[in-house]
């Protein structure tokens, strides 16, 4: 089945990973849109439900945790200019080297509807050995050594706290597939398929297919054009084996 035809056949009703100019640094805007150009997207696709999730504090481009009350009040304000999606304030929240894993403490979900986790280039969670294996040669003895640590983290993160969706599993950090689908698979953790990045590929994909767990496709978008795009990211979940009731974001078009 080609792009055209899954699109006219499925329909994603949902979007949980999106970012805005929330995302910064200084000048520059890690996301290129405002919350309401995002809602607007979303409204357009259909969708019925949308995640502003910008980066987590100890990200280059974080949200400032100071502007959360300015964030819940862009999307009250989208809410009543699109009452057909509902807005979750999330976070992507880094994995790092912390008490529970994670740039956001435990204390603070509470401040949030939503929340994701994943691997970034960011202080405290191997970033120099993370950013050398993906962007330069490395040897296979450094490679199983950052994937052991990076492996043991992301588990540990993933039972540590109630995470909704892991992004982009493998991006950025090599891990042990196997150990991350079992503690997403034991604690309901949601698998993601990223729109944006190379990993998880079909293969990564086929590890995660054997163990019992849910998927949802994410945009993971910058511009609020991207929101809610999904069609090869399904057709990647197709390669892999994975059929369209384990995907929680994706039904049939009712005339499709």
């Amino acid at each position: 089945m080609d792009i055209k035809d899954l699109e006219r056949k499925y329909r994603i009703t949902a979007d949980y990973h999106t970012h805005t100019v929330y995302s910064r640094v200084g000048p520059y805007y890690h996301g290129k849109g405002r919350i309401i150009d995002n809602v607007r997207a979303a409204s357009e696709r259909g969708l019925s439900e949308l995640a502003i999730t910008d980066h987590g504090p100890s990200d280059f481009y974080g949200l400032d945790p100071k502007r959360i009350p300015e964030m819940r009040k862009d999307i009250e304000e989208a809410m009543r200019a699109y009452p057909d999606v509902k807005v979750l304030l999330g976070v992507e929240a880094d994995i790092v080297d912390s008490d529970n894993g994670l740039d956001v403490a435990a204390s603070d979900f509470s401040k949030f509807d939503f929340v994701n986790a994943g691997y970034h280039y960011v202080p405290n969670c191997n970033m120099i050995g993370n950013f050398a294996s993906f962007h330069a040669p490395i040897s296979e003895k450094a490679k199983a050594k950052l994937r052991k640590e990076n492996t043991k983290r992301i588990v540990k993160a993933i039972k540590s706290n109630r995470i909704n969706i892991l992004t982009h599993p493998g991006d950025k950090a090599y891990i042990n597939e196997e150990e991350v689908a079992a503690a997403c698979e034991q604690t309901g953790t949601l698998v993601e398929i990223n729109a944006r990045h190379k990993h998880p590929n079909a293969e990564d994909l086929k590890i995660y297919e054997a163990y019992d767990v849910k998927f949802v496709i994410s945009s993971d978008a910058h511009k609020p054009e991207h929101v809610g795009r999904y069609a090869e990211s399904l057709a990647l979940a197709f390669e892999a084996g994975i059929s369209a009731d384990r995907i929680i974001n994706i039904e049939e078009r009712k005339d499709g």
